[in-house]
């Protein structure tokens, strides 16, 4: 367990896309997300990214999920929902 505070849950990276001279709006149609989705992930404002889609990113900006991801432990994270996932 950490002692208070605790880190936040998970948040994402920007993607290095300035670094590969990309624009966002040339970005999100490489991928195949709108810009309001690429800015929603951008600002970690997402919940959850389907892994085609984060393979895409990856494969267009040249680079790995953990450039992209990062996490924060957070003890809700732990507890088990009713849906089945696991």
């Amino acid at each position: 367990m950490c002692s208070p505070p605790c880190p936040r849950s998970r948040r994402t990276r920007p993607p290095p896309a300035a670094e590969r001279g990309l624009k966002a709006r040339d970005l999100a149609a490489e991928i195949g997300l709108s810009e309001t989705q690429l800015s929603l992930f951008r600002s970690g404002k997402v919940k959850g990214i389907r892994f085609s889609t984060l393979a895409r990113m990856c494969a267009v900006l040249g680079c790995r999920p953990g450039d992209l991801l990062d996490y924060d432990h957070d003890p809700a994270d732990m507890i088990r929902a009713d849906d089945g996932a696991i």
